[in-house]
């Protein structure tokens, strides 16, 4: 195959950056898009030109950290799938593809595809944890929760705060990512402790970041590569109006 990318490039924050185009020849369908743009990266390197700089860690679909814009796309055509997940195979021979980094205040550009998303970090210092001490396994067995209730905090608890929620939504809105860590500790008695100054901390953290509100497109819900359902919004919702009381 070979396909014409479209690049973001930019040195720093100050930069105003541009497109840059690539030609990539030789590209198997077989290659994930991360192989494919080292392929591109060797090839510049040879060349004596700047690499692409793109975050990138577990590329099993786990860490979050391979996040860009595909096409207008979080993470690209597939659907329930991270960035590293994404094979070549998704294009045809002759395409041209434009890849940019997630685009939001919150989240400013560092380098080319890269972005400084540590406001999420700082979200979850607000208030996602649980001061609770269960102990050993054995011991955090002994609490019995309901199998329906188990699942739908392990289904909040799969989100890896990649950011593609904050990148797909009009407003910029990080909701879906705030309403799973919320929704996760809300279920779970284990998280009862902070249940009230959670859900107030970590609301009152998303704002001072500068995230938008909730746009409901639910266009957070169809890029996140786990799929994780905006009825968490919701649930978020109601426990900031409960917290109030």
């Amino acid at each position: 195959m070979k396909i014409t990318l479209k690049v973001w490039r930019q040195k720093d924050q100050n930069d105003e950056g541009r497109f840059v185009e690539y030609t990539a020849d030789h590209v198997s369908p077989d290659m994930s898009f991360l192989e494919m743009l080292d392929v591109v990266n060797i090839g510049l390197v040879k060349k004596g030109e700047t690499p692409v700089a793109f975050d990138h860690d577990c590329r099993e679909g786990i860490c979050g950290s391979c996040g860009m814009m595909i096409n207008g796309r979080a993470h690209g055509p597939g659907r329930g799938i991270a960035t590293c997940q994404l094979h070549m195979r998704s294009f045809r021979d002759g395409d041209t593809i434009v890849i940019e980094p997630w685009r939001s205040n919150a989240f400013p550009v560092l380098k080319d595809l890269m972005v400084d998303r540590t406001s999420f970090d700082r979200i979850m210092q607000a208030g996602g944890y649980t001061s609770a001490k269960t102990g050993g396994v054995p011991d955090g067995n002994a609490i019995l929760i309901p199998k329906p209730v188990a699942d739908e905090a392990f289904d909040a608890a799969a989100c890896i705060g990649c950011g593609a929620c904050v990148a797909a939504c009009p407003n910029s809105s990080a909701m879906l990512f705030v309403s799973a860590k919320v929704s996760q500790l809300a279920l779970l008695p284990q998280g009862q402790a902070e249940r009230t100054a959670r859900v107030q901390r970590m609301i009152a953290q998303m704002d001072e970041e500068k995230f938008g509100s909730c746009s409901n497109t639910y266009a957070c819900e169809a890029e996140c590569p786990k799929q994780i359902s905006v009825t968490h919004i919701a649930r978020l919702n109601r426990e900031f109006v409960a917290s109030q009381f």
